[in-house]
């Protein structure tokens, strides 16, 4: 991060590299270890989608996770104030303060979130707690192929901002107003 990049004018974004993810899924893995997700339930996920019909027929593999909105929709429509915006923009959930109404469940645009066994909603957090002490996202550290990038958008000399100057991108349901940070390369 540069100097000139301070706490309250970070923006932190992830990219998605659609042309290096195999979907050998060890970022579903390493956010499941890293964040204790229980059995049965994941904050991000991998997709694929087929495109066309035979014999032209393209693929595309996607891992997907919150895209930490800058209008949340989740926090927009939480009543309990549980879902809410922190440190480089990144959306999370006091679970103390969640009813589990799943008001966000219904509000967000892309399934990211789930009611954990114990009664509050969950969903990935772009692992802030490790963000905070210098360390990528746990997804991010594990990647074989190098498909996930995570950075600082308002840092013109980072990672993800190179990758969004030099890469064309797309965001999913931009339709949504929700103005996503979680870009896609194409």
């Amino acid at each position: 991060m540069s100097a000139a990049t301070t706490t309250a004018s970070r923006r932190y974004v992830m990219t998605v590299d659609t042309r290096q993810c195999v979907g050998c899924k060890a970022c579903v893995l390493a956010c499941k270890g890293e964040n204790a997700v229980p059995d049965g339930f994941c904050r991000d996920w991998v997709v694929e989608e087929v495109r066309g019909e035979f014999p032209v027929l393209s693929a595309e593999i996607r891992s997907e996770r919150c895209n930490h909105c800058t209008e949340a929709p989740c926090v927009k429509n939480c009543p309990t104030g549980a879902s809410w915006v922190a440190e480089g923009g990144t959306v999370l959930v006091t679970h103390g303060k969640c009813s589990g109404c799943k008001a966000c469940i219904s509000a967000c645009p892309y399934d990211a979130r789930f009611v954990h066994p114990d009664g509050y909603v969950d969903k990935c957090t772009f692992c802030l707690h490790r963000v905070q002490k210098g360390l990528m996202p746990a997804c991010v550290t594990v990647c074989p192929t190098g498909t996930l990038t995570f950075g600082d958008a308002h840092d013109p000399d980072s990672a993800v901002s190179r990758l969004l100057r030099t890469r064309k991108s797309k965001v999913a349901h931009p339709e949504s107003g929700a103005e996503p940070n979680l870009y896609f390369l194409v």
